[in-house]
C-alpha cells in the first residue's frame, strides 16, 4: 500500500466519525453558510497579483515536520500582506497536522479567497468545507472515479463554492466538467511524493483555455514562476518552500518581488509596485 492509499484508508474512516458527530443538518448552522465566497478564479486572473496560493501546513508525509512553531493567524495575514493571491489551508490532520479550525482561523482574518486542501473523497466533505469558511476546493483526479468526481464538483458548485481539480497525469483531464473552475498541475507524484517541475511544462499544452491553470508544488525559484508564468499559468501554489523557514510570510514576499522583477519589467507593468 503506497501512502496516497493509506491517506484514503484513513480518510474513509475519518470521515464517517464526523459524519456522527456533526452532521450535514449542523454544518447548515454555520455562519460562513449565509457569507458570500470569494472568486479563486478571479483572484488568480488580477493583473495587479502574480497568482501565488501561499500554504499553511504544518508537515507531510514526505518531509515530516516542517514548522511547528507558525500560526494560522499571523503567517496567513503576513501572506497577504506579501502579495498573495489566495491561500491554501492543510486540513487533513493524520498526515498534514492540520484541522479545520486553522481554515476557520485564517477566514477570520483574511478576505482573500480560502481553498480548503485535502482528501475530499465525500460529499460530506464538501459540506465541511462550506461550514468552515472555505471559498473553493481541491478534488484530486487520482483519488475519484469520473462519476464521482462530477458529483462532488456539482455539490460544490450548489454551495457557492469553486473547483480547482488537480491531475497528475494527461489521462486525468478526461475527468474535468463545467463545475471545475482551475486546473492544477501538481509536480508532485503522489505515490513517491518527488517533486519536478517538468510535469506542468509537459502538461500545459493539454490544458483547455476554459480553465485557470495552476502549477502546484515544488516551486521555490523566481525563474521558475517566471518560465511557467509566461507559458500561460495563472496560478502557483507554494506551500513547502515557505514553511521551511522561519518567517513563512518573509520568504513570500521575497519570492513574489523577485518574480515581479523578472517577469514582469515590461511596459504593461511598469508601474506595479514591487515593494508593496
Amino acid at each position: 500500500m503506497n501512502i496516497l492509499d493509506k491517506i484514503i484508508a484513513t480518510k474513509i474512516e475519518e470521515v464517517e466519525q464526523r459524519k456522527k458527530l456533526y452532521p450535514i443538518d449542523l454544518l447548515h448552522q454555520s455562519i460562513y453558510f449565509n457569507t458570500p465566497v470569494v472568486s479563486l478564479g478571479r483572484y488568480l486572473k488580477r493583473k495587479d497579483r502574480l497568482g501565488v496560493i501561499a500554504e499553511f501546513k504544518r508537515q507531510s508525509p514526505s518531509a515530516g515536520i516542517i514548522n511547528a512553531e507558525a500560526t494560522v493567524e499571523k503567517t496567513s495575514i503576513g501572506y497577504m500582506q506579501s502579495g498573495a493571491s489566495a491561500l491554501s489551508i492543510l486540513t487533513d490532520k493524520t498526515y498534514f497536522g492540520g484541522n479545520s479550525k486553522d481554515l476557520t482561523t485564517a477566514r477570520t482574518f483574511n478576505f482573500c479567497p480560502i481553498l480548503r486542501k485535502d482528501f475530499i473523497i465525500d460529499e460530506y466533505q464538501v459540506y465541511e468545507a462550506r461550514s468552515i469558511g472555505a471559498d473553493a476546493i481541491l478534488l484530486i483526479a487520482a483519488c475519484l472515479e469520473a462519476d464521482k468526481f462530477l458529483a462532488l464538483a456539482k455539490v460544490a458548485n450548489s454551495l457557492g463554492l469553486e473547483v480547482l481539480m488537480e491531475v497528475h497525469e494527461e489521462a486525468e483531464l478526461s475527468k474535468a466538467n463545467e463545475f471545475v473552475t482551475a486546473i492544477g498541475v501538481n509536480n508532485r507524484d503522489l505515490k513517491s511524493f518527488k517533486t519536478n517541475i517538468e510535469k506542468s511544462k509537459l502538461l500545459f499544452p493539454k490544458l483547455s483555455k476554459d480553465f485557470v491553470k495552476v502549477s502546484e508544488s515544488g516551486i521555490s525559484k523566481a525563474e521558475d514562476i517566471a518560465e511557467l508564468k509566461q507559458m500561460g499559468f495563472d496560478g502557483f501554489l507554494i506551500g513547502g518552500f515557505f514553511m521551511n523557514q522561519s518567517d513563512p510570510a518573509l520568504a513570500c514576499r521575497k519570492l513574489i518581488k523577485e518574480s515581479w522583477k523578472k517577469f514582469f519589467a515590461n511596459e504593461e507593468f511598469k508601474n506595479i509596485n514591487y515593494d508593496r
